[in-house]
């Protein structure tokens, strides 16, 4: 199903449906600053298990989630001042930061050494959605396991066909995946080069 959305000023019926939708363990597409992400209610077991599904995903890889904002991230990830920084200062914006996860985070969604991935992307459609949910969202892109993203909402909806419960319309997107950065033990490390400019870190 294909529900398109003004990008700048998400309708908030709309967004209230999409909400809906995830609390009953649906599973989402929708835009970001970079790609379509892939997602549920972090805090709904049975949606997180439909998109290791979905995606063919090993159980053994965790997904990121989406913040709201920097506030959120400290209820779920350790925010160091070196690392809050950092953070306030890039997002929202196209990157995931790597930090150590809280006891707030589903087992399902840490590594073993206890870390997570977190983005709040600069894009006002999947900001109202977390918002209005009231905590994260599972976010990777929307494609099987080895396969590239797919970034036309009508293309998503023919490839996934009712594996999914919603495609939330945002428009053709044409970005590259997030660059990936670890803050672990305050020691940035670039984990992987994407739509996020790295040039800064030579400036620490």
């Amino acid at each position: 199903m294909l529900v398109p959305l003004n990008i700048d000023n998400p309708q908030p019926r709309q967004i209230s449906r999409i909400v809906d939708t995830l609390r009953q363990g649906g599973i989402i597409v929708y835009p970001t600053d970079t790609i379509y992400g892939l997602g549920c209610d972090i805090f709904n077991t049975k949606g997180v298990k439909r998109i290791y599904q979905v995606k063919q995903r090993d159980p053994r890889k965790p997904f990121s989630f989406i913040c709201s904002d920097i506030s959120d991230v400290a209820n779920y990830c350790q925010v160091s001042n070196f690392a809050y920084k950092i953070l306030k200062r890039h997002l929202p914006g196209p990157y995931t930061f790597v930090l150590e996860a809280t006891r707030q985070v589903p087992g399902l969604l840490t590594t073993k050494q206890k870390t997570v991935g977190i983005r709040i992307p600069d894009n006002p459609i999947t900001l109202a959605i977390v918002r209005e949910l009231g905590h994260p969202l599972i976010t990777t892109s929307a494609n099987t396991s080895g396969d590239d993203p797919v970034n036309d909402p009508a293309e998503i909806e023919e490839r996934f066909g009712k594996s999914i419960d919603m495609v939330v319309d945002g428009g053709i997107l044409m970005g590259d995946s997030s660059t990936v950065i670890s803050l672990i033990d305050d020691n940035i490390e670039v984990l992987r080069e994407g739509s996020g400019d790295t040039s800064w870190i030579e400036q620490i």
